[in-house]
C-alpha cells in the first residue's frame, strides 16, 4: 500500500485522579508504542480540562483550541478510564462530548480500571465510536489496582501481555486503517469517508 508514514497514537487519560492506575497503564502502553516506531501524545484530562460540553461555546475554549489539533492529527486512539457505577468516568465522556467529525474512520483502543472486568465501561466507548464512524479492537483491556499495578507499576504478567498484544494490534491495524482512510479521502470511489472530503 502506498501513503505509509509513522503511525500517529493519542492516549486520553480519563482520571482526574493524580495517583491513577489508568494514568500508569496508559503511559505503558504508550512507551510500547514509541518503541515500536509510532509517534505518541497524551491527553491528560487532569492537567488539560475541558470545560463541560455545551455546544453554544466549548469549541471556543483555550484547552479545546490547544487539544482539537492533536484529535485531528491522530489515526489512532486509545481511552483509558476508571469504571465508575459500570460507567466511563465524567471526564472521558466529556472529552468524547468535543469531538466527533475527528473520530471518523480512525481506530480506537479501550483500557478501563475496574474491579468488575469494565465490561460496561468497554461498550459505552465501543458505542460512542460506532456512532462517530470509527473502528474499535475487538477488545478491550481491563485491569485492577492492587492486583494488576502496585506501586506505580504494572506488576501483573498477564496485564503486561495483554498490554503487548494491544500495542502490536493498535500498530498493525491501526496503521490499515489510516493508510486506506487517507486513500478514500483523496479519492473518488464511493464509500463513507467520500462524506468527509473537501
Amino acid at each position: 500500500m502506498s501513503q505509509q508514514r509513522q503511525l500517529r497514537v493519542l492516549a486520553v487519560v480519563g482520571s482526574l485522579q493524580r495517583t491513577s492506575v489508568t494514568r500508569i497503564v496508559l503511559h505503558e502502553l504508550v512507551e510500547l508504542l514509541q518503541r515500536a516506531g509510532c509517534a505518541t501524545d497524551i491527553v491528560e484530562l487532569e492537567a488539560e480540562p475541558l470545560p463541560l460540553y455545551n455546544p453554544d461555546n466549548s469549541r471556543m475554549g483555550e484547552v479545546y483550541l490547544k487539544v482539537r489539533p492533536r484529535v485531528e492529527a491522530a489515526d489512532v486512539f486509545i481511552l483509558g478510564t476508571p469504571d465508575y457505577h459500570g460507567c466511563v468516568s465524567g471526564a472521558m465522556k466529556n472529552f468524547l462530548d468535543h469531538f466527533w467529525h475527528e473520530f471518523t474512520g480512525k481506530l480506537f483502543g479501550t483500557v478501563v480500571a475496574s474491579h468488575e472486568k469494565g465490561l460496561t465501561a468497554t461498550d459505552q466507548l465501543r458505542t460512542v465510536a460506532r456512532q462517530c464512524y470509527a473502528w474499535t479492537l475487538p477488545y478491550g483491556v481491563s485491569l485492577a489496582e492492587k492486583v494488576d499495578v502496585k506501586d506505580g507499576h504494572v506488576t501483573s504478567d498477564t496485564l503486561r501481555h495483554k498490554l503487548e498484544m494491544m500495542a502490536r494490534d493498535l500498530r498493525v491495524y491501526g496503521q490499515l486503517l489510516a493508510v486506506q482512510r487517507r486513500a478514500d479521502l483523496a479519492g473518488s470511489d464511493p464509500g463513507f469517508m467520500a462524506k468527509h472530503r473537501h
